[in-house]
């Protein structure tokens, strides 16, 4: 069995993947072999959780099935990830195995170890193939960017804060309250707009 090493240069497919030990992360990118760090802190975990028991919540009734990692999305036999949310509406790339192809709407939740990986070599890799709607879910600013694929090409991020709500594209209908996601409460605005109390 080969294993991979990160300080290899080597260009790792399908075949070597799916040999590697099932306790171990790893994700290809154009071949790369990238493994995931240790577990996500829990900022990390709980909004990624909230995302999706609400977009399950939300799917009730469609024919769109949303996804946690790890789950593989097989690109092809150079580019295989594990998102940390996605939804599939095509049933025809859902095997047993893994997802077979660009899933329809992709969320990434940010943290420090996965920053550039999630804003530069994912995102090119879903515009690439093809993704229509890509989030990344900020824990730590409490916003999200939105990435919308038009004639093939991501164009510049939709920003929406925690207090606002996201329409998604990709699934008609279907909006996502970000003060849950985010476990924020709407009250906290009327604070800081009203300013501290004064005493009379």
């Amino acid at each position: 069995m080969t294993l991979p090493a990160e300080e290899k240069t080597q260009r790792f497919s399908w075949n070597e993947y799916k040999q590697w030990p099932e306790e171990e992360r790893w994700q290809l990118i154009d071949g790369q072999a990238f493994r995931m760090s240790a577990a996500p802190n829990i900022r990390h975990q709980r909004v990624t959780g909230n995302l999706y028991a609400v977009i399950r919540e939300k799917l009730k009734g469609r024919s769109c099935i949303s996804f946690i990692a790890p789950t593989d999305v097989v690109f092809d036999d150079y580019n295989i990830v594990q998102p940390d949310v996605l939804v599939v509406c095509d049933n025809n790339r859902i095997t047993d195995a893994n997802i077979q192809g660009a899933p329809d709407l992709v969320m990434e939740v940010l943290s420090p170890s996965s920053t550039f990986m999630d804003r530069k070599l994912k995102l090119e890799l879903y515009e690439r193939f093809g993704v229509p709607e890509y989030l990344l879910v900020d824990p730590m600013g409490d916003l999200v960017e939105r990435y919308r694929l038009v004639e093939g090409r991501y164009g510049r991020a939709d920003v929406f804060p925690w207090h606002g709500e996201l329409p998604l594209v990709s699934l008609p209908g279907v909006q996502l309250n970000l003060c849950e996601i985010f476990e924020r409460d709407l009250a906290e605005l009327n604070v800081v707009r009203e300013g501290p109390k004064g005493y009379s």
